[in-house]
C-alpha cells in the first residue's frame, strides 16, 4: 500500500540535474579540473587517516578528530563529485527519485556532522592552549570516542528525519534541478504540494547545525587568541597566530557558505551564485582541509617522512619538534 501511494503521488520517476549545462564549451575543462580535485582530495584525506592510525605519536585527541575530519571529507566529496563527473563525461543528467533522496541524505548527514566536528576541534584546541593542566583529564580517550560517535549519530538521525519529511512531497511538474548536486532547496521548488511544513524543519535544522557550532568555534578562538597575546615570545605568538588563522580561514569558508545557502532569504538570489557558494563547502573545503589542518603540521610531516623511509631506501628524516 505504501509503495502504491508513493507511485500515485510521484508522477515523475527521475530528476534531471542540469549542473553546468549552460557551459557546454567548458565541459571537458570542467571534467579534468574536477577529476584532479577529486583525486587530490581523496588521496590527501586518505593519507591523513592512514598516518593517524599507523603512527603511535599521532594517537592524541587532536589527531583523532583530524582523522575523523579527513574520513568525513572523503565520504562527503564522494557523494557529489563522482556523479557530476559522470554527467560531464557521458552527458547523462538523469537520476532516479530514490537516488536523489539517497544523495540528499548522505550530503545532509555528513554536512551536519562536519559543522559540529569543526566546533569540537576548536574546543579541543581551546582546552590544550587555555587549560593545559586539565587537558589530559578532560579530553581522555573515552570522552573523545563518545564525542565522535555522538557527532556522527546525530547527523545521521536528524537528516533521516528531515529526508522523511521531504519524501512526503508530491512531484508532478518539472523535473529539472538547476544545481550540480541534489540539494533540498531546489528540490522543494519542484514540488507541486504545500512545502511550508518542510521549510520550517529545514530552517530549524539548518539553524541548529550552523549557528551554535559556529558561535562555539568563534568563542573558542577568542579565548585562544587572548591566551596567545599573553605569550611573551614574539616567535611563539607568530607561530600560534599562523595556526589559528589557517583554521579560521577554513571555518569561515565552510560556515559562511553554509549560512549563505541555507539561512539567507532565497528570494531574488542568483542561481549561479548559489552554485558557486555551494562549491565552497562541497569541493573547496575537503580539498584544502588536509593542507590547512594536517599536512602543514610538523608532527604529520614527520610521520609521513618515517612512513616513506620504510619503503624508500636511503631516505632520512630530520628530527622535528613536537607541537
Amino acid at each position: 500500500m505504501a509503495e502504491r501511494d508513493w507511485g500515485n503521488q510521484t508522477a515523475i520517476t527521475e530528476f534531471i540535474i542540469l549542473g553546468f549545462g549552460d557551459l557546454p564549451d567548458l565541459k571537458i575543462l570542467l571534467f579534468l579540473m574536477f577529476q584532479v580535485i577529486y583525486m587530490a582530495t581523496v588521496a590527501g584525506n586518505t593519507l591523513i587517516v592512514v598516518l593517524v592510525v599507523a603512527d603511535q605519536h599521532l594517537h592524541t585527541p587532536m589527531y583523532f578528530f583530524l582523522g575523523n575530519l579527513s574520513c568525513l571529507e572523503t565520504c562527503y566529496i564522494s557523494t557529489t563529485l563522482p556523479r557530476m563527473l559522470a554527467s560531464l563525461l557521458t552527458g547523462d543528467k538523469a537520476i532516479s527519485v530514490n537516488g536523489c533522496f539517497t544523495q540528499l541524505y548522505f550530503c545532509g548527514s555528513l554536512g551536519c556532522t562536519e559543522c559540529y566536528l569543526l566546533a569540537v576541534m576548536s574546543y579541543d584546541r581551546y582546552l590544550a592552549i587555555c587549560k593545559p593542566l586539565h587537558y589530559s583529564t578532560l579530553m581522555n580517550s573515552r570522552f573523545c570516542f563518545q564525542l565522535a560517535a555522538g557527532l556522527w549519530l546525530n547527523g545521521c538521525l536528524v537528516t533521516a528525519i528531515f529526508v522523511l519529511f521531504l519524501s512526503q512531497l508530491i512531484f508532478c511538474g518539472p523535473n529539472e534541478i538547476d544545481h550540480f548536486y541534489f540539494d533540498s532547496i531546489p528540490l522543494m521548488k519542484l514540488s507541486c504540494s504545500d512545502t511550508h511544513l518542510v521549510i520550517l524543519p529545514a530552517f530549524i535544522i539548518a539553524s541548529i547545525f550552523t549557528l551554535p557550532p559556529f558561535l562555539l568555534t568563534l568563542i573558542s578562538y577568542v579565548y585562544i587568541i587572548a591566551s596567545i597575546l599573553r605569550i611573551p615570545s614574539t616567535t611563539g605568538k607568530q607561530k600560534a597566530f599562523s595556526t589559528c588563522s589557517s583554521h579560521l580561514i577554513v571555518v569561515t569558508i565552510f560556515y559562511g557558505s553554509i549560512m549563505i545557502v541555507y539561512l539567507l532569504p532565497k528570494h531574488d538570489t542568483p542561481r549561479d551564485l548559489n552554485k558557486v557558494v555551494s562549491l565552497c563547502y562541497t569541493v573547496l573545503t575537503p580539498l584544502i582541509n588536509p593542507l590547512i589542518y594536517s599536512l602543514r603540521n610538523r608532527e604529520v610531516k614527520g610521520a609521513l617522512c618515517k612512513a616513506v623511509s620504510k619503503f624508500v631506501p636511503f631516505t632520512k628524516c630530520a628530527e622535528t619538534p613536537r607541537e
